[in-house]
């Protein structure tokens, strides 16, 4: 067979089983049934390549959108922290926009958790004086002093006021009542004045200006107090109110702090306001310090035209957090310097009584009541009390324990709100302690205990007084609790709230 004619039958042979269509056409492929070779494997193949490449591409799309999502949120952030430190050193400017360098200069820094004193005046400078007498500080004189000894560790506050006729001398300008030092020399001289008088350093100045105090009770929702007598004086204060428990708007608020002449019966109507003044303040801290931080921000931010203060709102935030377990019903104690009313040359002074001034303030600066005895505050007859009566203080046990406030603290939560351990745990770091909160192992306590080991009690005094927690409720630790800690203290519902 010719070479021609071999060539012609094998085509005619695999031409005719394509005709046909069998499988054998390409034998080599087709016998390994499954490879990937086939027509319709490659077709698919090709479709999972380009679902693939689109799903790439959609992933790759999410992570843009995401890290653009992130970007956005991390500028917005910024942008509030920004605004929001912004929004603080505006209210910090407002706060202080009126505090010389003269004031600053008077002023004594004090450490942190140490005790410190602080100024409060109350001033007149209402529109019609101002446009009569003009807004120099020479033309105004304080209406209402008082000497404020704050102690974070301690949680206690004491209030003296210092009556404004008190005489006192003031070197080259001679023997004067003490509220017209702010007429010769502002709030600068006021504290020198006063610092002098009362013997202590002053580290912080804060002035109200009558006229806008209103706004301070309005804004935070009036406040409760409770007339021992009737308060009636509609010709000069425009007040008339029944003995008994009241909710005082902030223009009620305002007649009661200025009426003297409703006491006329019962005394000097100063010594009256004075201590009617002291008992609005402690309602206005009490509600206070029921607001949380935002809230309590926000409020000091609404009393930027009524306060001129050297704290910022941080410095006033964090203070009265370190307040929170405060019972404004027995540890701000209240008392006014003693003196002796003499009329000399047709003028009414307040002569202090030295010694009895001396006394009251060793007490005041050791953490005591002003008073030692219920006796000497005149004024409770018929003037409001913090409280409902006079704080008294004993100090008179030389053997009296005294608290620290340094060393470990073990805090266990032993009730079913969570996070009580870590709430106090902060409270407790504030006040100057280490710390460490956990879970008891019962969450049925009702009475807050606080142990302690080795000679830490004086450090186990210091928490139960930053818990607010009685010095019965303190004891040795015999229990089984963790010896590595200073102090434990377990949580009972007596802390909720």
């Amino acid at each position: 067979m010719t070479s021609a004619e071999q060539a012609r039958r094998s085509e005619s042979r695999y031409g005719h089983a394509a005709a046909h269509g069998r499988a054998d056409a390409e034998p080599r492929t087709t016998r390994r049934s499954g490879s990937s070779s086939s027509p319709a494997r490659l077709a698919a193949s090709r479709a999972d390549g380009v679902g693939a490449y689109t799903a790439r591409r959609k992933k790759k799309g999410r992570g843009r959108v995401l890290r653009g999502v992130l970007i956005s949120l991390l500028v917005v952030f910024a942008g509030a922290a920004v605004a929001a430190a912004a929004w603080i050193a505006s209210i910090n400017s407002n706060l202080s926009d009126e505090i010389t360098p003269e004031l600053r200069e008077q002023l004594v820094s004090v450490e942190p958790q140490q005790p410190f004193y602080m100024l409060l005046l109350g001033v007149d400078k209402s529109e019609g004086r101002a446009e009569e007498w003009g807004d120099s500080t020479a033309n105004f004189r304080a209406d209402t002093i008082i000497l404020a000894r704050i102690d974070p560790p301690a949680q206690k506050v004491t209030l003296v006021s210092i009556p404004r006729d008190t005489l006192v001398s003031m070197g080259s300008h001679g023997d004067q009542k003490i509220n017209s030092a702010y007429s010769y020399g502002g709030a600068a001289y006021m504290v020198e004045v006063v610092s002098e008088f009362a013997g202590v350093d002053i580290s912080h100045y804060a002035e109200i200006d009558f006229e806008q105090f209103t706004s301070i009770v309005d804004t935070i929702g009036g406040i409760e107090v409770t007339l021992p007598v009737d308060v009636v004086d509609e010709t000069y204060a425009g007040i008339n109110l029944t003995a008994g428990t009241h909710q005082l708007d902030g223009a009620t608020a305002l007649a009661l702090v200025r009426t003297r002449h409703a006491y006329d019966a019962y005394g000097g109507g100063d010594f009256y306001r004075a201590a009617n003044q002291r008992a609005v303040i402690a309602a206005i801290v009490k509600k206070v310090l029921q607001l949380d931080p935002v809230s309590m921000a926000n409020t000091v931010s609404q009393l930027t035209n009524s306060v001129i203060t050297t704290l910022g709102v941080t410095d006033i935030v964090g203070l009265a957090m370190q307040f929170q377990n405060l019972n404004a019903d027995e540890d701000i104690y209240s008392g006014q310097t003693p003196t002796i009313s003499e009329y000399v040359d047709s003028v009414w002074y307040e002569m202090p009584d030295e010694a009895a001034w001396r006394t009251m303030m060793e007490r005041v600066d050791a953490g005591e009541s002003p008073y030692s005895d219920a006796s000497q505050d005149f004024t409770s007859d018929a003037a409001i009390s913090i409280g409902g009566g006079t704080n008294i203080s004993d100090g008179s046990d030389g053997n009296a324990e005294e608290a620290s406030f340094t060393g470990s603290v073990l805090v266990l939560n032993g009730t079913a709100t969570s996070g009580l351990a870590a709430s106090k745990s902060s409270d407790l770091e504030a006040a100057g302690f280490s710390p460490y909160a956990d879970n008891a192992n019962s969450t049925e306590n009702t009475t807050t205990m606080v142990y302690y080991n080795g000679s830490a009690r004086s450090s186990a005094l210091g928490v139960a007084q930053t818990l607010g927690v009685d010095a019965s409720n303190v004891a040795e630790n015999t229990l089984g609790y963790s010896t590595s800690y200073d102090v434990i203290v377990v949580l009972g519902s007596d802390q909720v709230g």
